[in-house]
C-alpha cells in the first residue's frame, strides 16, 4: 500500500472514530480518558478491565459501546455461585422422537463479539478462568472439543474495588491477558450536575450505531500498519525494561518496591495501544508522549509492589510515574 493510501485509510477512520465518540457522548457524560481507552482497547483487538466503585457507569459504557461499535453483545453477571458452564456452555443429553439419544452442546453467552464480564471478581477464581483461553486464543474447549468465537471478540469486564466484602482477586495470568486497566474515577462538580439534569427527566438519550464488526476488524488491521519511529519503540522497551526489578535496567524505586514486573504482553499492548491513541488525536504515528500518558493503564495491573513496599505505605501508580519521568528525561536526553 501506498503512503498516500495508508494516509487517506487513517484519516478516513479519524473521522469515523470522531463520530463514535460524538454517539457515546450522547449516553456517557464526561470520561472522555475513559472512553478513549476503552477505543483504544477495541481498536488495539484487545480487553479492557474497567476498574471503579458501583454507580459510575461502566456497565452503561459497556452496554453504548456494543451498540456504537456494531457488535452483537452479551452480558454476564458474576456471582459467588457462577459456574464455568454459565460461562462456556455445556452439552445436555437429548432425546429424539424415535427414542434415540444424543449429546447436543448449548453456546453460552462467551459466545458474542462483545462481552460484559459484570463484576468479574465477585465470581471464584475457578470461575474466573474460565475466560483465560476464551481471551488469549480466542476460542474455548469444552467436553475435548475446541470450537472458535466469533470476531471480533473482546471482553469488558468491570471490577470493584478489592476492599468491597465478597470479592475475589483475579489471578495474575488473567489480568495479563487485559490490553489496559481503566480506572473510573467520580465526575466533577459540573459533570454530576449535567448527569443529574440529563437522566432525572422523561427523556433518556440513546446513542446510534456508527461501526460494523467488519468495519472494526479493517480498522483493527490499519492499527497494525500504522508506522511507528524508532524513539517510540525504544520508549517503550526502556518503560517496561525499566519496571522489572531483576533487569539490569531497573532504577532504584523499582529493585527496592516492585515485587514483579509486566512482561512482554506489556511491550506488545503500549505498541498498539499508543498507535489507537495517536490516531484518534488525529495524528499518523505514535510518539514517545503517547507511550508516557499510556504508562498507567498498561502497567497497573502488571505489576505489584513487594510486601514490604506496601508495609512502607508506598503506592504502585506512584513507583510507574516516577520510572515513566525517569525514562522520558533519559531517552529526551538522548
Amino acid at each position: 500500500m501506498s503512503d498516500d493510501a495508508m494516509i487517506k485509510e487513517i484519516d478516513a477512520l479519524g473521522d469515523k472514530l470522531s463520530a463514535a465518540r460524538s454517539e457515546i457522548a450522547t449516553t456517557i457524560i464526561g470520561q472522555e480518558q475513559v472512553v478513549g481507552l476503552s477505543l483504544a482497547a477495541m481498536l488495539s483487538g484487545g480487553h479492557a478491565l474497567l476498574m471503579g466503585l458501583p454507580g459510575l457507569g461502566k456497565t452503561l459504557l459497556v452496554e453504548t459501546l456494543s451498540t456504537v461499535m456494531g457488535l452483537n453483545g452479551n452480558r454476564i453477571q458474576f456471582t459467588p455461585d457462577l459456574m464455568p458452564g454459565d460461562i462456556l456452555g455445556s452439552e445436555v443429553l437429548e432425546t429424539a422422537p424415535d427414542g434415540s439419544r444424543a449429546f447436543r452442546y448449548i453456546e453460552g453467552p462467551i459466545f458474542a463479539q462483545l462481552l460484559m464480564a459484570d463484576e468479574i471478581n465477585r465470581a471464584s477464581p475457578r470461575t474466573q478462568s474460565a475466560l483465560l483461553q476464551a481471551m488469549q486464543e480466542r476460542e474455548v474447549t469444552v467436553a475435548g472439543q475446541t470450537r472458535k468465537l466469533p470476531a471480533p471478540f473482546h471482553v469488558l469486564a468491570t471490577q470493584n474495588p478489592i476492599e468491597q466484602e465478597g470479592t475475589y482477586p483475579l489471578p495474575e495470568a488473567q489480568l495479563d491477558r487485559f490490553l489496559v486497566q481503566i480506572d473510573v474515577p467520580y465526575p466533577d462538580r459540573a459533570t454530576e450536575r449535567d448527569i443529574l439534569l440529563a437522566t432525572t427527566g422523561t427523556a433518556q438519550a440513546s446513542a446510534k450505531q456508527v461501526f460494523t464488526a467488519e468495519a472494526l476488524i479493517e480498522a483493527q488491521g490499519i492499527i497494525r500498519r500504522m508506522p511507528v519511529g524508532d524513539a517510540t519503540v525504544d520508549m517503550i522497551l526502556d518503560l517496561v525494561r525499566a519496571c522489572r526489578p531483576d533487569a539490569p535496567e531497573a532504577p532504584a524505586i523499582v529493585r527496592e518496591t516492585v515485587a514483579w514486573g509486566p512482561g512482554p504482553r506489556a511491550a506488545q499492548a503500549l505498541m498498539l495501544t499508543s498507535r489507537a491513541w495517536a490516531l484518534m488525536d488525529g495524528r499518523l504515528a505514535p510518539s514517545p508522549e503517547d507511550v508516557a500518558a499510556l504508562a498507567m493503564p498498561v502497567l497497573s495491573h502488571r505489576m505489584a509492589l513487594s510486601f514490604a513496599a506496601r508495609a512502607e505505605g508506598r503506592v504502585l501508580a506512584d513507583v510507574i510515574r516516577e520510572v515513566t519521568a525517569s525514562v522520558t528525561r533519559v531517552d529526551a536526553a538522548a
